[in-house]
């Protein structure tokens, strides 16, 4: 079942007057636009990196200027079609610009804000959809920080959440309230791998929108960072918004600290707006990073990576001392019909990603627990190829306990009834050769 490959809907030109819409994505992640306003680096192989944090003004008329363009579209449309005035690195400054635009153009999203880091993006998201009375209905299984922010400072706000089983897409139906205005989960989900079907889930908040005056519908946010858009763009399947930890996949190399947060035009001022007054700007070097090295490299890095993925999961599956391995690139995955239709890389093929989940067999829950911790702590002390570290999407395979690392801000108590096994086990597959990989965790098994 292959896609069609899809273009992306932006008319871009080049100095010579080409249409960069004749050339592919994985191109476009390379070269960005062929000519910006945001910065004539034209007689520039790479972008120059901005190093400073204030900008020179010729005349108070155009600090003025700059001001009333800063966050004020019209019509969905920027005010000035010459090049930005850029006053202030909080405000902006070229080298987020231009990484904006192509995580923009990787999403098949209209605009995007980056951020200081992935929860950032996360908060700010949250943070211009939805305010004290409103309802946020969430995913039962999510990112410790994410589910802290939920379940800590959203009830300050008087904000009400609410958990679910998205995996089921009849339960948001029943959920939905006349005060629910956010939507919000994780596919695939961390740690479990579980997924969650985009376009039925987009379905269902369609038809209740079709009910609903403008200002109080209901906008489904999806945190894409464990696909990446190289294997999947939820805006594409329906979603509103995408958010992203550029730590991740995106950075690739475990560096610098970011977050994005991609969607619809109409929503740039206010997610412009809400980083300036809470601060959470992404760092100039961050940014570069990131554009220099990180995108332009994405579909090469994540081709290989879930390549050996593959053959890791195929391996630990049918290894005696695991449980179960929950991979979206195995045919015995309860989810794979699933995985196969929204798991598409820019070409139209089947993408799983580098993400495993896997749990470790053991006569009960403690003992199952016990021995994913000694699992952990003997690859830790001997393992060359797998790094007991948190974060993922490095260039370096990575592995770790989320019950007792990423999610223990949720409750041990709760960690099972949502879906977060004690004998659980996380890999972020590296770009190491998948023998070596291999062989590290055999000896890691023989002595458990």
């Amino acid at each position: 079942m292959k896609k069609t490959k899809a273009k992306p809907k932006v008319e871009r030109k080049s100095p010579q007057g080409r249409s960069a819409n004749d050339y592919s994505t994985e191109t476009h992640l390379i070269y960005g636009k062929g000519y910006t306003e945001k910065w004539d680096y034209s007689h520039h192989l790479v972008p120059p990196m901005t190093t400073s944090a204030t900008f020179r003004l010729e005349s108070a008329q155009r600090g003025a200027q700059g001001f009333i363009e800063f966050a004020h579209t019209v019509e969905g449309k920027e005010i000035s079609k010459q090049a930005p005035i850029y006053i202030y690195d909080r405000l902006g400054e070229p080298n987020k610009d231009l990484l904006e635009d192509n995580l923009a153009m990787a999403e098949r999203g209209d605009a995007c804000v980056t951020f200081s880091s992935g929860m950032g993006a996360v908060s700010a998201a949250l943070g211009i959809l939805s305010a004290p009375g409103d309802q946020v209905l969430a995913h039962r299984t999510m990112y410790g920080c994410t589910y802290e922010l939920l379940t800590l400072w959203y009830p300050r706000y008087q904000i009400d959440v609410k958990f679910l089983d998205l995996v089921n897409p009849e339960n948001l139906r029943k959920a939905i309230t006349e005060a629910t205005r956010v939507v919000y989960f994780e596919t695939p989900v961390n740690p479990t791998l579980d997924l969650i079907d985009i376009e039925a889930i987009s379905k269902i908040v369609k038809e209740e929108n079709s009910k609903r005056k403008k200002a109080n519908r209901i906008s489904i946010i999806v945190d894409n960072t464990f696909a990446t858009p190289f294997c999947q763009r939820p805006i594409e399947l329906g979603a509103d918004f995408v958010v992203h930890s550029l730590t991740k996949n995106i950075g690739g190399f475990g560096t610098d600290v970011g977050g994005a947060v991609i969607g619809p035009i109409w929503s740039k001022d206010r997610l412009l707006l809400y980083r300036k007054d809470f601060g959470a700007v992404l760092g100039t070097k961050n940014a570069w990073d990131a554009l220099v090295y990180g995108l332009p490299t994405l579909s090469l890095r994540l081709r290989q990576q879930q390549k050996t993925a593959c053959e890791i999961a195929r391996f630990l599956s049918g290894h005696p001392k695991i449980e179960r391995v929950n991979y979206p690139g195995l045919e015995e995955s309860p989810q794979h019909i699933l995985a196969q239709k929204q798991m598409r890389d820019f070409d139209g093929n089947f993408a799983p990603g580098s993400m495993i989940y896997f749990v470790v067999r053991g006569k009960s829950p403690e003992e199952s627990r016990s021995k994913a911790e000694k699992l952990t702590n003997i690859l830790a002390k001997e393992a060359y190829t797998l790094t007991l570290a948190v974060s993922l999407g490095n260039i370096r395979s990575l592995v770790e306990h989320p019950g007792s690392m990423t999610h223990a801000a949720i409750p041990a108590s709760e960690q099972v009834k949502k879906g977060i096994d004690p004998g659980g086990m996380r890999i972020s597959i590296g770009l190491e050769k998948m023998d070596d990989i291999i062989r590290d965790l055999q000896k890691a098994l023989n002595k458990i």
